[in-house]
């Protein structure tokens, strides 16, 4: 088995009961971006960012913009898109662990459907997992700073008469920044601060970096379909980008708030998508994977707890789900966080009060986070958040009201009906799918305020959900 590195974007299958070419599978390509907002992408309306590819490929194709992740932290958020589960239930919540052998990953099931599978650029979901894929190529140096440098030939060496899927990984725009990545944004003039950010001159040289990275993969994701056209397989290979977490600034990464879950994801497919289309219905990372396979015409496992949305390709504007859940679970630090959102509400439960929220390592020792602690006590509501502590057991937030999320609801009369059946809904979804509250969570490895290592580092706790086997629970929960 070849092994290098490579970048993630999602290229996903073909809509399901839609077109394909000459009765052909679609080829499926999905590039999963590493630590990208959705907001920080030009098609999702940042007018400072430079990524004309993704928004070609959004004019082309179709702007989700309700997709929602489980976990807004790396692995587990791609162990839950790579199995169709939620964090507690792969076995694998925290950051850095592996997922177990007795799980289905879709690649696998579409390597048995006959597709030639193969990952490039970030891989850390275990070991077990190369058996989804007939090629690694996760060799940083051979795959570049960013990850992408092996895309294209990977798609000029895949083998003839087969039907391929790529996941594509890439490791812009995760910190520390490239020195090689091109500097293609004035800080001065051409970065959009966020609200839970200190506009400083240290912000903006941050945020230009960042950026820089997001134009690095876009240019790539230009390239590869540019190639794609070249060999005339375009039309009938649907292509997914998405991310695994917000930004790796302060107040998104790990955070349950929109900063941290909402992500990009955009699908180009000629043959199955018309261009120009947008989606809003609520859709969750774990079901990504039954919507591929459906549109492969894979079977789809019963350990998948997602549902397929391929029919929001064909009529975008149909209703999906109702709600949407997410954790919060070790990165760096220990957390116990779970969040239900609805179109309308955003409730989160915290378990962990006693601890701040300042995100993990590489965003809370960010000089963004530096000019934050610099610029206190003058902060805003938004800005001090990473700071509270303790913290509110309950934050509920109206979204229709307060799509930045600042005031939290949950002591507001008015909502309380809104407020209870959130929680029941929440009650719901951990009974069903298995989740428990450990009393030994994995601690903080590093210190929050300096994040110097701790003597716990590389100590576990116990995993959320391996008290009642949740690797082993099917239920999906409410939808």
């Amino acid at each position: 088995m070849k092994r290098f590195t490579l970048p993630l974007i999602i290229l996903l299958s073909f809509l399901s009961g839609g077109p394909s070419i000459a009765g052909q599978s679609p080829n499926i390509i999905f590039i999963i971006g590493d630590d990208i907002s959705w907001d920080d992408i030009g098609a999702y309306g940042n007018k400072k960012v430079k990524t004309p590819h993704l928004d070609k490929m959004a004019r082309e194709g179709m702007l989700f913009r309700n997709v929602f992740l489980t976990a807004s932290s790396c692995s587990p958020s791609r162990t839950s898109i790579l199995t169709g589960r939620y964090p507690h239930n792969t076995g694998a919540a925290e950051l850095h662990t592996p997922l177990p052998a007795h799980l289905s990953y879709f690649p696998e099931s579409l390597r048995q459907r006959g597709y030639f599978t193969a990952l490039a650029g970030k891989w850390h979901e275990g070991a077990f997992t190369k058996r989804a894929y007939d090629t690694l190529l996760v060799d940083r140096q051979l795959n570049g700073d960013g990850g992408e440098g092996q895309w294209l030939n990977l798609l000029n060496s895949r083998p003839a008469g087969k039907p391929f899927f790529f996941w594509l990984a890439p490791f812009d725009a995760h910190r520390p920044w490239s020195s090689g990545t091109p500097a293609v944004h004035n800080p001065d003039s051409e970065v959009e601060v966020p609200p839970n950010l200190a506009d400083s001159e240290e912000t903006r040289k941050d945020l230009a970096k960042y950026y820089d990275e997001i134009s690095r993969l876009d240019g790539h994701i230009g390239a590869l379909i540019g190639e794609l056209e070249r060999q005339k397989i375009a039309d009938n290979t649907l292509i997914i980008f998405t991310s695994d977490n917000g930004r790796a600034f302060p107040g998104s990464k790990t955070r349950l708030y929109d900063a941290g879950l909402k992500t990009p994801f955009i699908v180009r497919w000629p043959a199955g998508i018309t261009s120009g289309q947008s989606c809003g219905s609520l859709v969750s990372s774990i079901d990504i994977a039954p919507t591929l396979l459906e549109l492969a015409g894979a079977v789809i496992p019963a350990s998948v707890q997602g549902k397929s949305f391929a029919g929001l390709f064909a009529d975008p504007a149909q209703a999906f789900r109702k709600f949407v859940f997410a954790e919060h679970n070790w990165h760096d630090y220990a957390a116990y966080e779970r969040s239900v959102r609805s179109v309308s509400f955003l409730y989160i439960v915290n378990k962990r009060t006693g601890l701040d929220n300042g995100g993990p390592i590489d965003a809370n020792q960010s000089p963004s986070a530096a000019s934050l602690k610099a610029a206190r006590p003058a902060l805003t509501r938004l800005q001090n958040d990473v700071f509270l502590k303790p913290r509110p057991a309950e934050e509920l937030f109206d979204n229709r009201q307060d799509p930045a999320q600042s005031v939290n609801q949950a002591g507001n009369r008015k909502y309380a009906g809104t407020l209870d059946e959130l929680r029941t809904v929440l009650r719901q979804w951990q009974l069903e799918t298995g989740d428990t509250e450990p009393e030994h969570l994995t601690p903080d490895w590093y210190d929050r305020e300096n994040g110097q290592a701790l003597p716990a580092k590389g100590k576990r706790g116990e995993m959320p959900g391996s008290a009642k086997k949740a690797d082993l629970i099917n239920e999906k929960g409410p939808f």
